[in-house]
């Protein structure tokens, strides 16, 4: 395999530093520049906890893209930004590679005829690891047979959105499968608004925001007499980076967006 040019946006977040030290570590990749809020025009190795890094720091994204060639953009930043940033990435046929949940369904088309009509690969993963892509195929298996699901979403407090995209994908990915039906007593009513979390096809989500937390998920089936537990937990953002590594080399191989990395893994 040839090397492959990196770009990264939001290289200080969590996220990113870790990409930055997987980027550095993966003998093909090579990290040619960083998209930043701030720093414009220094080096990442000037800013602390990047020693040695000599890329340089960009907040304008078109002066980076036509100043430095890149294969692929690692976007690890907010919906918002990430959603620019994809689309300026495949207008100039850099391939993204996007770990920020939060894009609408009419951003996921609008990015996908761009990437079709370009003939470029674009991956949007809701969870880059593995761990948790298992998780959500054997959900998907185990929907078929249990109807009775409900899921438990737990993150750091800093998180923005809820319910996650895991938990959004999950329920995506049970409802192919899955008959859309109402759980619980036929009469329930919530005494406190907002007690059975959130109803997707009659499936119940909960998301727990709390500190200490990183990643966490799991997935209850239940029938008579017998109930099905699937759990992931990521204890550090290292967990995400072979994923990452991964959609990277697999991005440089498709034509269309694939929206979430159970599609790439057999």
């Amino acid at each position: 395999m040839g090397t492959i040019k990196v770009i990264i946006a939001g290289p200080r977040g969590r996220m990113g530093k870790e990409a930055v030290k997987m980027v550095q570590a993966t003998e093909h990749f090579q990290l040619v520049a960083v998209l930043d809020r701030k720093y414009d025009g220094q080096l990442l190795s000037e800013i602390e906890g990047f020693q040695g890094v000599d890329v340089p720091v960009y907040i304008d994204i078109d002066q980076c893209f036509s100043e430095k060639q890149a294969d692929v953009l690692i976007d690890l930043t907010t919906p918002e930004t990430g959603y620019v940033h994809t689309k300026k990435a495949l207008e100039n046929n850099i391939r993204p590679v996007v770990g920020t949940t939060g894009f609408t369904d009419e951003q996921l088309k609008e990015l996908t005829a761009l990437a079709e009509e370009k003939e470029i690969g674009c991956i949007i993963a809701p969870n880059f690891a593995i761990g948790a892509i298992l998780m959500m195929k054997f959900s998907e298996m185990a929907a078929k047979y249990f109807q009775d699901v409900e899921i438990i979403e737990l993150h750091h407090d800093q998180k923005l959105d809820a319910p996650s995209g895991t938990a959004l994908k999950t329920t995506q990915m049970m409802s192919q499968v899955r008959e859309a039906k109402k759980q619980g007593h036929p009469e329930e009513k919530e005494t406190i608004s907002g007690a059975r979390g959130a109803n997707i096809d009659g499936m119940h989500v909960h998301s727990v925001r709390l500190p200490g937390l990183i990643a966490h998920q799991q997935v209850i089936f239940g029938a008579d007499g017998q109930t099905l537990t699937i759990r992931h937990d990521s204890y550090n953002r290292a967990s995400f980076m072979s994923g990452v590594k991964v959609c990277v080399e697999t991005v440089m191989n498709v034509k269309t967006l694939i929206y979430g990395m159970e599609h790439i893994i057999d």
